[in-house]
């Protein structure tokens, strides 16, 4: 975990049994943060981007087959394998556990997503305006977030320009940053209530309390990157492979 107690970890808690893979936060994110839309010719060419994935996970043999939808999203790692091999440090870890891109430095070489075990990071292939946005869907977009160059890598960063909105506004009134002072998109649009987010240093957090029961495991934990995504399981759920 990081080393200055004094900040905020942010992080995330999701549970499975109250995922309907309705994929709300699917559309949320896109939305949120520009993610680009890929044609249906280069989606079949692995060039899809979308920062956050629903997962169906099948349990059990037929006829008594259960299916489980599984949000995956960048697992914002304490001990990430990411920023250890970009050579241009452009993918880093903040003091508040989100680990972030740096756009300008990227010069898309990929090693970040190789060493991804999740596979959440993804390549910019072409520029924005190559990837046919609907014209209705342009007036849309977040000013509030960049548009992407070709080239680079993308992936979620618990919609940080929130986080700095929520900082601003914390300075304003003269006091720190709370735990409930943000959410990301993802979470504000589940309507099962699904996923929640706040400091996973605040006792007092439902995210804290939550990330501290029995159903808690975290996605391919044995690797030691610690990640500060949660997961809720129940019942025979393999909490090692998350299937």
């Amino acid at each position: 975990m990081s080393a200055d107690k004094t900040q905020p970890l942010w992080g995330m808690v999701i549970d499975l049994d109250r995922c309907t893979g309705c994929q709300a936060c699917v559309v949320a994110c896109k939305q949120e943060n520009n993610v680009p839309f890929s044609s249906r010719e280069e989606a079949a060419y692995g060039r899809e981007i979308s920062w956050i994935r629903v997962m169906a996970v099948t349990e059990g043999e037929f006829p008594k087959v259960k299916i489980r939808y599984m949000p995956l999203l960048c697992q914002q790692c304490d001990a990430p394998p990411c920023t250890r091999v970009c050579p241009t440090r452009a993918t880093y870890k903040n003091p508040q556990g989100i680990v972030g891109q740096i756009y300008p430095r990227c010069i898309g070489c990929r090693y970040c997503a190789n060493a991804c075990p999740y596979q959440v990071k993804y390549f910019n292939w072409y520029n924005w305006s190559h990837f046919r946005w609907p014209a209705e869907m342009r007036e849309s977009l977040n000013p509030d977030v960049s548009l992407r160059p070709k080239g680079v890598i993308e992936k979620c960063t618990f919609c940080h320009h929130r986080l700095q909105h929520a900082r601003e506004q914390a300075a304003i009134e003269g006091r720190p940053v709370e735990s409930t002072d943000f959410v990301p998109a993802c979470v504000s649009s589940c309507p099962a209530r699904a996923m929640v987010f706040g400091d996973l240093r605040d006792p007092e957090s439902t995210v804290h309390k939550l990330a501290a029961s029995p159903r808690a495991f975290r996605m391919l934990e044995d690797l030691g990157t610690e990640p500060k995504v949660v997961y809720l399981k129940e019942g025979e759920w393999n909490a090692t492979t998350g299937g």
